[in-house]
C-alpha cells in the first residue's frame, strides 16, 4: 500500500510588480491553487512597449498552459533579421533557416502590450491591485510585511520581488543584508553603462503605405546610424513596432543622462524624437512617420542598464530576474518549487529558494550575456562592436551559427506539475529536475487505474 502524499502547503504569497514576470508567476500559482496577490505601483494598465520575441526557450511553457494558440494569433515568424546602414544597404543578415526542424518551434515576434494582455487575463482581477507603490518591506514572526504609499499594510508568508532592475523589494533586502555584512561587494555596485531606449507601436492610418504588413512573416529591420544612434522597425499583425537607441560611450555621459532623465514625460521625449524624426525607415519614408502614427501617451522611454546580481533571496523574500524571458523562466522554476514544498518552515522555504537559484543562476547569466552580445552586434558603435559584427556576419560559417542556435535552444524550462511538452525537433532538450509530488501523484493514479482494471 502506498503512503499518502503530504498535502500541498498553501502559503500566502505577496508578489510586488505586475510586469510579465509577476503576471506569469501569478498565473502559475493560480494553476496550483496557492493563494497570492499582486501589487503594482502603476495606477492602471498602460499598453507600453514595442517588439518582443519568444522562441524555443519559453514557448513550450505557453503550450503547457494552453496559451500557445493565442500567442501565435498575435505573432509573426521571423525568417531573417536585417541590419541596414543609413542608405538602406544591407550590411548584415541573421537567417533563421532550419530552426523549426531543429527545435520544433519558430521564433515569433509580437507587440509587447498584446502579450501583457494575454497574461493579465490569466490572473483574476481580485488577485491584483494597482496604485500600490511599496515603500518598505520587513519580516517578523515568520511573516513578510509590506507597507504601501496609500498607508495600507499587507502580510503574507512569502514575498516575491518582480519589480524590475530598480526593485524596491531588492533594495530593502539588500539593505538588511548589508547591515548584517552578508551582501557581496558586487551587489552594492552601480549597474553597468547603458543607453536610452525609446519605443512605441504604430498603427498606420493608411496600411497600404506599408505593403510589408500584408506578408505572413515579420519584416525585421534595424539601422545602424552615425555615431551613437541606431533604430529599427518591425512588423507584427496589423502594426509596426519601432525603437530608437541612443548609446553612451563612457560612464560619465551615462551618469549625466541618467540624472537628467530621472523623470520622463511625453513633453521631455521631444528632444530625443527630434534626433530620429528624419532618419530613414527600413519600410520606406522616415521614422517620424511611425512616431506620428503612435499616440504620444503610449511612447515610452527608459534608461537601460545591465547587471547580474548574485543575491536572489533571503529569509522569506525571493526575487525574479529582469528581462521578459528570464523573468518568465524564473517564474516557472520557482512555481515548481512551490509545488514541491513540504511545509512552511523557514528551513523548507530556504531550501526551495536555494534550489531555484541553483537551477537558474548560470542559465540566467548566459541569457544576459547572449542578450548583451546581440545588442552589440545589432547596434553597438564601439570599435570592438564593429569587429564582433564583422566576424559574426562575414566570417562565422552558417553551420556554426546553426549549431550554436541549437545549443542555446536546448534549455526549455517548463512546469513539472503538468505533462512536459514532447520534443518534436531533431535537436537535444536538456532534461529537468522532476517533481516528486507530481511523480507520486501519477504513480497513485496509475495504481488506482490498475486496481479498477483488475476488478
Amino acid at each position: 500500500m502506498t503512503s499518502p502524499i503530504p498535502p500541498l502547503p498553501k502559503p500566502t504569497v505577496l508578489i510586488v510588480g505586475a510586469g510579465l514576470g509577476g503576471l506569469m508567476m501569478g498565473a502559475l500559482l493560480e494553476r496550483i491553487g496557492i493563494p497570492y496577490h499582486i501589487f503594482e505601483r502603476a495606477t492602471k494598465v498602460k499598453p507600453l512597449g514595442s517588439i518582443m520575441s519568444l522562441g524555443p526557450n519559453i514557448t513550450p511553457l505557453f503550450r503547457q498552459l494552453g496559451l500557445e494558440e493565442e500567442l501565435l494569433k498575435i505573432s509573426l515568424p521571423v525568417p531573417v533579421t536585417n541590419l541596414f546602414d543609413t542608405d538602406m544597404n544591407v550590411i548584415g543578415a541573421m537567417k533563421m533557416d532550419g530552426q523549426k526542424e531543429t527545435t520544433g518551434f519558430e521564433t515569433v515576434v509580437f507587440a509587447r502590450p498584446q502579450l501583457y494582455d494575454l497574461l493579465l487575463k490569466q490572473v483574476p482581477p481580485t488577485n491584483i491591485s494597482f496604485g500600490k507603490r511599496v515603500l518598505t518591506t520587513e519580516e517578523k514572526d515568520d511573516k513578510v510585511i509590506i507597507r504601501c504609499s496609500d498607508n495600507s499594510i499587507h502580510t503574507g508568508d512569502i514575498l516575491i520581488g518582480a519589480d524590475g532592475a530598480y526593485s524596491c523589494v531588492r533594495q530593502h533586502m539588500y539593505k538588511h543584508l548589508d547591515q548584517m555584512g552578508a551582501l557581496p561587494q558586487s551587489d552594492t555596485e552601480d549597474l553597468s553603462i547603458g543607453y536610452t531606449l525609446m519605443v512605441g507601436v504604430a498603427t498606420p492610418d493608411d496600411p497600404s503605405k506599408y505593403p510589408q504588413l500584408q506578408d505572413p512573416f515579420s519584416h525585421f529591420g534595424s539601422v545602424l546610424g552615425d555615431k551613437r544612434l541606431s533604430w529599427g522597425a518591425y512588423s507584427v499583425p496589423g502594426q509596426i513596432c519601432w525603437l530608437l537607441i541612443d548609446q553612451y560611450e563612457d560612464a560619465e555621459e551615462a551618469k549625466k543622462q541618467k540624472f537628467r532623465n530621472s523623470e520622463w514625460t511625453p513633453e521631455t521625449n521631444e528632444t530625443m524624437i527630434k534626433e530620429f524624426y528624419d532618419q530613414p525607415c527600413p519600410y520606406g519614408g522616415k521614422m517620424g512617420d511611425l512616431i506620428d502614427a503612435t499616440p504620444k501617451e503610449l511612447i515610452s522611454k527608459v534608461y537601460v542598464e545591465e547587471k547580474m546580481f548574485k543575491t536572489w533571496f533571503h529569509g522569506r523574500t525571493v526575487l525574479l530576474g529582469d528581462g521578459a524571458v528570464n523573468a518568465m523562466q524564473d517564474a516557472a522554476i520557482l512555481a515548481n518549487g512551490f509545488y514541491d514544498l513540504k511545509d512552511l518552515t523557514s528551513e523548507s522555504i530556504t531550501a526551495m529558494f536555494q534550489d531555484y537559484y541553483d537551477q537558474r543562476f548560470e542559465r540566467a547569466k548566459e541569457n544576459v550575456e547572449n542578450s548583451r552580445l546581440v545588442t552589440r552586434i545589432m547596434g553597438g558603435q564601439t570599435w570592438t562592436d564593429k569587429i564582433i559584427r564583422t566576424i559574426m556576419f562575414n566570417l562565422v560559417p552558417k553551420f556554426i551559427q546553426q549549431r550554436e542556435y541549437a545549443r542555446r535552444s536546448e534549455y526549455r524550462p517548463q512546469v513539472t506539475f503538468l505533462p512536459l511538452v514532447t520534443n518534436t525537433g531533431t535537436g537535444n532538450v536538456i532534461s529537468q529536475k522532476p517533481s516528486w509530488r507530481y511523480t507520486e501523484e501519477q504513480k497513485q493514479k496509475q495504481g488506482n487505474t490498475d486496481q479498477v482494471q483488475a476488478v
